[in-house]
């Protein structure tokens, strides 16, 4: 591409880079070279030079520099995300454990930061930080304009002279997507820090595969979650009938044939699932089904992805306007299942009086595979199994979802899941052992490559109107999700 002159922004420039917002994410050096971001594949600062800047940016002291890539390569760099002390460039060994072997020399790079300190001139920084699901096994995230405000020469970890710069993010930017960066230090072990606000070590008191912290830098004195025990698994109502387990597929070891496997062909003739990165769905369906108990396949098979728990390390936090909310502090590739909504099973006709209840997760698997009421209908080439499901559907039509999921007051982790009116989580129903519809799982799936920290949500589906109170009067709850199409009202 450099080559036949075809990147994007050939031309260098200051400040932010039109199309390329605060939180978007490359997956290799490669990406930024290619769109003109950042236009070295090693360096971790690009500058413009006094070479070739002369012309375009005339009257501006040259060399100053456009962005850095904040990564962890040097020793003495610290990373507290609004504020970074960045350690220049030159004199460290490339042979990949970071220690400092040579004095730096203040030239190039670590010039170009000292010259946009004396101007004014902001930076744009990057965040680099390892991510298993990565072609490169690295992801670099775009956190936005920082202020080089100080520099100044010392002695480094390794005895070596290094020179430092203080840069600030400038306000009224978007807030930052990216973790903080673990710098390794002369012994190689990782920095860290206190968790700021934790309250809680693991809200689910280990019940799931990981511990899951609580956070809380909002309130004064900081308080815990509250009001909720915690349970890993559905409880059922004693006057909901469960089906019996479906007679399931005849596979051995893994179904890897979906024309002899009889869930595949339930899935519409093939596996709803890929095996890469653990398991992703392909797509969002009307429903999906899994292999169950009476199938003859082992744990591993990939039709089982959303039945192996939580393996994304999540977080629930405190945020500024909406209660609680769940961050992952991973990286969760697109179409992987990130949690399951649980609570207490039970006739939806049973809790219709208690309105102050804002956990109440109807169950309209069969109201989406038709597009009944709000729901956007989805592909349904699926087969419900005769003599499954079928007896008492025709009553359903219009009529509300006979059966829903309580987490008033017991749940896990999903409870915490903020509505957004651009989520980046969608809700796919999912039969795991019978196949009645109208009992089916709620699994949450990423909509898209979520990046660590971005804060999880999903639509929770509400009609505009919808809810009315015992007074018979219409109730309006305004949505402060923040996104770009905002609705403005979540009901």
């Amino acid at each position: 591409m450099l080559k036949e002159n075809q990147i994007l922004f050939p031309e260098k420039q200051i400040g932010h880079l039109p199309g390329i917002a605060v939180g978007h994410q490359f997956y290799s050096r490669a990406e930024m070279v290619a769109l003109g971001f950042h236009s070295h594949w090693l360096n971790g600062i690009d500058f413009v030079g006094e070479s070739k800047g002369k012309e375009k940016f005339r009257g501006y002291k040259l060399p100053f520099a456009l962005i850095i890539v904040v990564s962890g390569q040097y020793e003495d760099d610290v990373d507290n995300a609004e504020e970074i002390v960045y350690t220049g460039q030159g004199g460290n060994d490339l042979l990949g454990n970071k220690q400092q072997i040579a004095d730096q020399v203040m030239k190039r790079g670590n010039l170009a930061l000292k010259n946009n300190m004396d101007q004014g001139i902001p930076v744009r920084v990057v965040r680099g930080h390892d991510c298993v699901n990565s072609y490169t096994s690295k992801v670099y995230t775009y956190d936005g304009l920082y202020k080089v405000n100080n520099y100044w020469a010392e002695k480094g970890v390794a005895g070596f002279t290094v020179f430092k710069y203080r840069l600030k993010r400038l306000p009224g930017q978007d807030s930052l997507r990216s973790k903080q960066v673990n710098f390794v230090r002369a012994r190689g072990s990782k920095v860290h820090a206190e968790l700021p606000g934790l309250v809680c070590k693991d809200i689910c008191y280990g019940q799931e595969n990981i511990c899951i912290p609580a956070t809380n830098v909002i309130d004064k004195p900081p308080v815990a979650p509250e009001g909720l025990k915690y349970i890993n698994s559905i409880i059922v109502e004693k006057d909901v009938n469960i089906p019996p387990n479906a007679s399931g597929c005849r596979c051995k070891g893994n179904c890897t044939n979906p024309l002899t496997c009889s869930c595949a062909q339930l899935n519409g003739g093939d596996f709803p699932y890929v095996s890469k990165d653990g398991g992703r769905l392909i797509e969002a369906k009307a429903v999906v089904f899994e292999c169950g108990p009476n199938c003859g396949c082992g744990p591993g098979c990939v039709n089982r992805t959303s039945q192996r728990g939580m393996k994304h390390r999540l977080e629930v936090f405190r945020t500024d306007y909406k209660g609680w909310g769940v961050r992952s502090w991973d990286f969760i590739p697109s179409g992987a299942p990130v949690c399951e909504y649980i609570g207490v099973l039970r006739k939806t006709d049973e809790v219709d009086s208690l309105l102050g209840n804002e956990y109440i997760f109807e169950i309209d698997c069969w109201h989406t595979m038709h597009g009944i009421g709000s729901r956007e209908k989805r592909m349904c080439d699926v087969t419900i199994p005769n003599g499954d499901a079928e007896s008492g559907f025709s009553k359903l039509s219009e009529s509300e979802p006979e059966f829903c999921i309580d987490a008033a007051s017991h749940g896990n982790v999903t409870r915490y899941i903020n509505h957004s009116c651009e989520p980046n989580l969608f809700v796919q129903c999912v039969l795991s052992s019978h196949h009645d519809v109208r009992l089916a799982r709620i699994v949450l799936f990423a909509a898209d490559n979520i990046p660590p920290l971005q804060e999880l949500s999903y639509d929770y589906g509400y009609e505009l109107d919808s809810v009315v109170g015992l007074d018979g009067k219409i109730k309006q709850l305004d949505c402060h999700c923040g996104a770009v199409g905002c609705r403005k009202r979540l009901y």
